[in-house]
């Protein structure tokens, strides 16, 4: 299998772009690409499934143990014929300065991938050398494949850089991407727009084929990306899907789409069947509902929608006052609240399932990991249960709403600390994203929950 992660000098410098491009360049070669995204990402892995057709994987060596890792990757590239990872940040950014916790370049040291160096080209001259050999050099146990150039103003420019790339390298230059209009994605304040947001899959699947064909050249990317036998990696073999005994509400739409696959791979492998609905579209739930996740999203961009669907709202609050189990997170847990205050000052009602109104704020509230630790038994598992996950979000809960915790949480990057993760009746809501993978048992008992309230359903 071809195998090699994409990763960049810095934050947006076009990895998303080169990745997609190199992605679409394989499918239209008749290859199956499984792709994956390093770190918490959920935008650009939506972006990733649309083009490649296969669910996108996180990776992640901060929230997950290496083991968890390879699993995710092995499993994930079962039937492939490629596997192309995104990084995250820069190649060896991570949780702190220090050290390569976290970061793009530990991923691909424990999964053994050669790295292609997307690098943005437009203020740069023959010091664009120097920093290709700084990165070259850093860790000499990181392996380089190719370098992508990004941003190159003309044929002249890119030609100048050329020269002075292969005067320190032996690197292959694989060529670079213009600015195009039919594969650029828009970006808004928490990155990316959406790919449900953006044009059909076919047509940018397209698009992104036909500028990789003009402007870059992958043939001896693939040679060096093939691993030896030896190398190729083996499928972790995982506990067959049993028999479905429950199902679970999954909000998936335009205000919904912040997930991580793995989550429902582990609830499908407990046991569960995952049923998708729209509470922007849907006027009712999916019928024989034993459990709801909502998860996150843009609902503030579609507050007027959710708030004028006034019976798929009723449907969540008698789902919510009948005891069965209902876990939120972020987006999911501003939709069950009784209130959205927008940036433009308008107020818009939401389900009103919780106690709890919120508003969205100009600036990131709390950003980047979080350690988790049950100070409660709750929905996802008993007392003392230790997780880490992310929190990325431009909003807050009103002061005036008086509800118990579950979670203890320090932030990694401030070191705050707080009690969160709200209960209310059978729910479970938060402002931070779980990955399942860091602790399998949490999915088993979201599932246990779920049992135990149809159990007490037909009792009664």
């Amino acid at each position: 299998m071809i195998a090699f992660m994409v990763a960049g000098t810095a934050s947006g410098v076009g990895k998303t772009t080169v990745a997609l491009t190199l992605m679409a360049m394989l499918r239209e070669c008749g290859l199956r690409v499984q792709p994956f995204k390093c770190g918490p990402d959920f935008l650009d892995t939506g972006h990733h499934s649309a083009i490649c057709g296969r669910a996108s994987r996180n990776l992640d060596t901060w929230m997950l143990s290496d083991e968890a890792n390879r699993a995710i990757f092995a499993n994930g590239s079962r039937n492939a014929d490629a596997a192309i990872i995104e990084g995250m940040m820069g190649l060896y950014d991570g949780v702190a300065g220090g050290g390569e916790d976290g970061s793009a370049a530990q991923i691909a040291k424990l999964l053994d991938l050669p790295v292609v160096l997307v690098m943005d080209a437009g203020k740069s001259a023959r010091s664009i050398a120097a920093v290709v050999k700084g990165f070259e050099s850093f860790d000499p146990e990181v392996r380089f494949a190719g370098i992508v150039l990004n941003n190159v103003g003309s044929d002249r420019h890119y030609r100048l850089l050329e020269t002075a790339i292969r005067s320190v390298t032996a690197t292959p230059l694989l060529g670079h991407l213009p600015t195009d209009a039919a594969i650029a994605i828009p970006e808004r304040y928490l990155g990316l727009h959406t790919t449900e947001e953006t044009t059909s899959a076919d047509n940018r699947l397209a698009a992104f084929a036909q500028t990789g064909r003009q402007h870059l050249n992958i043939a001896s990317l693939l040679d060096l990306s093939r691993p030896n036998a030896s190398g190729e990696s083996e499928a972790i073999p995982v506990s067959c899907h049993k028999q479905a005994r429950l199902r679970i509400g999954v909000a998936r739409d335009k205000a919904f789409s912040f997930y991580y696959e793995d989550n429902f791979d582990l609830l499908r492998e407990s046991g569960a069947e995952i049923v998708g609905f729209s509470p922007l579209s849907d006027a009712e739930l999916p019928q024989d509902l034993d459990c709801l996740y909502l998860g996150g999203g843009y609902p503030e961009l579609h507050a007027d929608r959710l708030s004028r669907n006034s019976t798929m709202s009723a449907e969540i609050r008698a789902f919510v006052e009948s005891g069965k189990p209902v876990y939120a997170e972020c987006g999911g847990m501003i939709y069950l609240g009784r209130a959205l205050t927008t940036l433009d000052g308008c107020c818009y009602p939401m389900v009103g399932a919780l106690p709890m109104k919120f508003e969205m704020t100009p600036r990131l509230v709390h950003f980047g990991y979080v350690d988790v630790e049950f100070a409660e038994k709750c929905l996802l598992g008993d007392r003392g249960t230790q997780m880490r996950g992310h929190s990325f979000h431009y909003s807050h809960v009103l002061p005036g709403a008086q509800m118990p915790t579950a979670y203890r949480m320090k932030y990694s990057l401030s070191g705050h600390e707080e009690l969160e993760g709200y209960r209310y009746r059978n729910v479970l809501a938060s402002y931070v994203h779980l990955h399942f993978r860091g602790n399998p048992t949490i999915a088993t008992s979201l599932v246990t929950a779920a049992l135990r309230a149809r159990t007490m359903e037909v009792q009664a």
